[in-house]
């Protein structure tokens, strides 16, 4: 595999939750950014004491393989525009994470799949997502692009577009998937590593 590719077609897009709110989702009143007692950041609170939370969204998505390759799909949306990833979208309330990226992989490859054992879960702070990845068997549909995507290619390790990929989060799952084959040596190191408890 060639080195580590760190670009991240994100880092041009704003913050995916957006600005932080103005006004109380449970009151209506302004927020106003306070420290909590004992706490370790800011949190947008009301005059009543109403905490808005900012957490990260949650996105889930396959690496779909039928005869030792991968489907990837060419995004036809921003951010990352022509560039290669696995299918996959935030997680919908109602649904568990293997239905989630069961449904977003029908949604935009047109495959169907078995969803399978888990490859990674990946941070993305900077844009605040979570991603989880599985591996998923492809058990029937044709390989066919759709609304966000042009098209839909199956690779084999040795051929997968390394210096192509739209995200930091898909380089880390298929070098998770690769090194997790037969005979391939060990598994993709993390991008952050937590050494202790904070000061």
């Amino acid at each position: 595999m060639p080195p580590l590719n760190v670009s991240d077609d994100s880092d041009a897009f704003p913050l995916t939750l957006g600005e932080d709110p103005r006004f109380c989702p449970a009151c209506g009143l302004p927020l106003e950014s306070k420290l909590l007692e004992e706490d370790h950041r800011p949190r947008l609170v009301c005059p009543n004491d109403h905490i808005t939370w900012r957490n990260p969204r949650m996105v889930v998505g396959t690496l779909p393989v039928k005869g030792g390759s991968v489907y990837l799909a060419r995004r036809a949306i921003e951010p990352g525009l022509g560039r290669w990833t696995y299918p996959g979208g935030f997680l919908e309330v109602g649904e568990s994470a293997q239905e989630g990226a069961r449904r977003e992989t029908e949604e935009e490859t047109d495959l169907r799949v078995e969803v399978g054992r888990l490859i990674g879960v990946y941070s993305r702070p900077h844009v605040g997502i979570v991603t989880i990845v599985f591996e998923a068997d492809v058990v029937g549909g044709r390989p066919e692009p759709a609304a966000e995507t042009s098209e839909v290619r199956a690779f084999t390790p040795d051929e997968i577009p390394w210096d192509e990929l739209a995200f930091s989060t898909v380089e880390s799952a298929l070098r998770d998937w690769v090194a997790s084959l037969p005979d391939s040596g060990s598994r993709f190191a993390p991008e952050l590593y937590v050494t202790g408890d904070p000061t």
